[in-house]
């Protein structure tokens, strides 16, 4: 049995569930919130690179390249978001988030 491009989206749309779950419920951890949004683009990656290789042509994946540079920026924000929240507040619950007002 060969790997198609069905088994690269089925995977895909798996993680990208998974993602949007993790978003929608839990609401009370700031990190598990960011994992979620990293999980998903890594979704969409796994579905550009599949219609990439499938079409055999390479913007797909030099457009995966760029999903991954915006995540690792958004990864970096977030985390510097999470320590400055942190230390203002003694914990990462999302509940606490008014108080980063000012």
């Amino acid at each position: 049995m060969e790997i198609g491009l069905g088994h690269y989206l089925a995977v895909g749309a798996i993680l990208f569930t998974i993602g949007v779950f993790g978003v929608f419920l839990n609401r009370k951890n700031v990190i598990v919130i960011l994992m979620s949004i990293e999980l998903m683009l890594l979704a969409v990656n796994i579905n550009l690179v599949a219609f990439s290789a499938s079409l055999g042509d390479l913007a797909g994946q030099v457009f995966a390249l760029l999903v991954l540079t915006v995540a690792a920026g958004e990864a970096a924000i977030g985390l510097a978001i999470v320590v400055v929240f942190f230390r203002k507040t003694g914990s990462i619950a999302v509940d606490d988030v008014s108080v980063m007002k000012g």
